[in-house]
């Protein structure tokens, strides 16, 4: 496993005489300019963590304004050669539900002081605290630039752009943000001309950063990353289709012999992705976001500690997809949440089958195979009814359709039931499929689109391609609407939370 080392960061504190806006010129010292725009992530009532990339060696500064007070908070953190030239800034001492802006440069010296002119900006808002009843507003969605369906020459990522319109207050990338495994060609899988990106599967670090910088060039994105609080989730291709840590090399040329492609292409997810110092340090994806009173998030990883597979699942020897601590920090976080939602963050769906009879299912259902994840999965469904606990729903992409289910998975308990949303793609082959595992006795509530037959050109694509919005009012009510990346509202899911 490559260790990834906390980057320096050096706190300074800015008294109103020494702002930048009024630094006398002969301070202000150049750098290399930021190269691949800014993002904000990890954000809580109190912190966030500013990442960006510049063009060589130097330091990342950020300035943080909150209406009414100018330069409230300065941080820096080094972007060595070793991380591809990015940083993770962490910004301490911040208040809860509160807009900030902010402005990134990149310095030779940190002690310098940038030029107002030259920093890239952004803003976001922090979380609520967590017993404010605030309304909450998020999107997810996944796949991006998948089976050749890639950066279009004239639209780019049309789908960011309506994101973007939509001003979430965050968004998850959940799973397949990138498809390091998968080059993206001059035209792509459905005729429209394309934005060639790297020609080969990544099969180093330099490529699988390649793969990185190819999407944040589209300026959409970089727009969503500069003004929307990101959290960022890995599934399969960020590494290699279908991989566990057993079956992580490549099997064919570009990829090296017995080169294990996991840590390479973990360590650049956490290169290009807002995480705070633990994260890049422990390598621990999987974590809990609380957004107030009535909303707290459960990110799952659910690639780096899972079984091979290809080994079957079975009652004698269950398979884990979570490993044994992210399972027992689950049923904790799940057992102590006073949240009135909880959202379960799963890369890889329950319900609709994923994988192959030949390698495996990748998915958590076996559907017509003996392997799969199922022992594990009905561990945490039965958990959840043991102890009463309601309020669940499970949001996901990987599939690349939009479906959602409701599970009444127990036969004497039908009050006890769950929500499965599936979204995507974001922009990737749609590739829509009828198999429904029925473990869990799902009732299939909406499919889209409701044929399997392939896109007629890019604009059919285009019109398929999809994302979930999730709204939780002040009362505890949520709604969850699918839309397409045209801004069409496809299918509404309106829930009540059980009360106690």
């Amino acid at each position: 496993m490559v260790k990834v080392p906390a980057p320096t960061r050096v706190i300074v504190a800015v008294l109103p005489c020494l702002a930048i806006a009024c630094a006398p010129a002969f301070l202000r010292r150049g750098g290399p300019p930021v190269t691949h725009g800014v993002a904000v992530g990890e954000v809580t009532p109190s912190t966030a963590v500013v990442w960006a990339r510049c063009e060589r060696q130097s330091h990342v500064r950020v300035t943080v304004d909150e209406p009414g007070r100018p330069a409230v908070l300065s941080a820096s953190a080094a972007a060595p050669p070793a991380h591809d030239y990015t940083a993770h800034v962490r910004l301490d001492g911040l208040r809860p539900e509160t807009r900030y802006r902010y402005q990134v440069w990149c310095l030779d010296d940190p002690a310098d002081t940038p030029d107002p002119a030259a920093g890239v900006a952004g803003s976001f808002r922090t979380a609520p605290d967590d017993e404010h009843p605030a309304a909450v507003r998020f999107i997810w969605g996944g796949d991006v630039a998948g089976q050749n369906t890639c950066r279009d020459r004239t639209d780019g990522y049309l789908i960011f752009r309506t994101i973007n319109d939509r001003a979430p207050d965050f968004f998850i990338g959940l799973g397949d943000m990138i498809y390091a495994d998968d080059p993206c060609l001059p035209t792509g899988r459905y005729g429209n001309q394309q934005i060639p990106g790297p020609a080969q599967p990544a099969s180093d670090l330099p490529a699988f950063w390649s793969y990185w910088k190819y999407n944040r060039d589209d300026e959409a994105l970089r727009q969503l990353l500069a003004a929307t609080p990101y959290y960022g989730v890995w599934d399969d291709h960020e590494v290699l289709n279908d991989f566990d840590p057993q079956h992580d090399v490549g099997a064919v040329p570009p990829y090296p012999p017995d080169r294990h492609l996991l840590p390479i292409g973990l360590q650049a997810f956490v290169d290009y992705n807002p995480f705070p110092d633990a994260v890049q340090t422990s390598h621990r994806l999987y974590r809990a976001v609380r957004w107030g009173r009535h909303v707290e998030l459960f990110l799952l990883d659910t690639r780096q500690y899972r079984d091979p597979n290809s080994a079957p699942d079975d009652t004698a020897h269950p398979k884990t997809m979570l490993g044994t601590e992210q399972l027992a920090w689950l049923k904790e976080g799940l057992r102590t949440s006073d949240a009135t939602w909880k959202v379960i963050v799963t890369s890889v769906p329950l319900s609709v089958p994923t994988g192959s009879t030949e390698r495996g299912r990748d998915g958590w259902a076996n559907f017509d195979h003996s392997t799969g994840f199922e022992h594990e999965l009905l561990d945490i469904v039965e958990f959840l009814r043991a102890r009463d606990i309601n309020n669940t729903i499970w949001i996901s992409t990987d599939i690349h359709f939009a479906a959602v289910f409701r599970d009444t998975p127990f036969a004497d308990a039908p009050k006890f039931q769950l929500y499965e949303i599936d979204t995507g793609p974001l922009n990737a082959g749609v590739l829509p499929k009828t198999e429904v595992d029925v473990t869990l006795h799902p009732q299939q509530l909406f499919h889209f689109p409701d044929n399997a037959d392939p896109a007629q050109g890019f604009e059919q694509a285009k019109s398929w391609f999809n994302f979930g919005e999730v709204r939780v009012d002040a009362a505890g009510d949520l709604a969850v609407d699918i839309i397409n990346s045209g801004g069409k509202r496809l299918y509404t899911l309106s829930l009540r939370p059980s009360r106690p």
